[in-house]
Parts: structure tokens; C-alpha cells; sequence
């Protein structure tokens, strides 16, 4: 088996195992075409984004990944930062553009809990004076 590089990216409640190989530019999503997984405009291109931000071509690898949980962003992003920390892996000198781009920063914002007496995270019932 080929060697590989492997990075985990989360965002949101989506969580992405992403493995690099060099190869032809396969990039695949859930044993489906990553174009065929994420259809929205320009999801594709924000993914690929840590190749262009280290002056690598995508073509160069095979891009396997396993994604799971969330909604579309959150899954896209979490392949993106999978997709740098596994490119972290190859070359170290890439840290410092990745970064720059910030490409390296988990994005730490997730959903609000509901309180009790409210209806959702900060929505009030409506006041009724009488």
C-alpha cells in the first residue's frame, strides 16, 4: 500500500479523516467524486484552497476522504482543514503559509445549547404584560 498523509479536520458537528497520497488528483469524498459529494459552487475550490496557499499543484495527489455528521459548510470545512494539517505533514516549512492563510485555525464556533424557560439558545417567549 502506498504511503500516506493523514489529517482530521472538524467544524461545526462535521468531522472529516482526509489522507493524502501522491497520484493523479483523485479526490474523493465517501467513495464518491468530491465533485459529485459537494455540488455547491464553489466548494470544491474553498477545499482545495491550502494546495494553492503552499504552491502545490492538487493534481499531484490522491485525495481520500471519510466525512461524516453536520451540513454541507461544516463538512466542507473540516475537509479543508484536514486537507492542511495533512499537508503540514509532508512539509513542515508549509506551516508558517498555511497559517498566514488561515488555513490551521479550528474554527471553534458551534451551536448554542438550549436554556431552560427559553426556546432556543437566547430566544425569550414573548412578554405579555397582562
Amino acid at each position: 500500500m502506498a504511503q500516506y498523509y493523514e489529517g482530521i479536520g472538524r467544524r461545526k458537528e462535521g468531522s472529516a479523516r482526509v489522507r493524502l497520497m501522491d497520484g493523479s488528483g483523485k479526490f474523493t469524498v465517501n467513495e464518491k467524486d468530491g465533485a459529485a459529494f459537494f455540488t455547491r459552487m464553489g466548494d470544491v475550490e474553498d477545499i482545495l484552497r491550502p494546495f494553492s496557499a503552499v504552491g502545490q499543484d492538487a493534481a499531484k495527489y490522491d485525495i481520500s476522504v471519510l466525512v461524516n455528521g453536520g451540513g454541507t459548510t461544516g463538512q466542507a470545512e473540516s475537509v479543508r482543514l484536514g486537507i492542511a494539517r495533512a499537508l503540514q505533514l509532508i512539509n513542515a516549512d508549509w506551516t508558517s503559509a498555511l497559517r498566514k492563510k488561515g488555513l490551521l485555525t479550528r474554527d471553534a464556533r458551534v451551536k448554542e445549547r438550549k436554556k431552560p424557560g427559553l426556546k432556543k439558545a437566547r430566544k425569550a417567549p414573548t412578554y405579555t404584560k397582562r
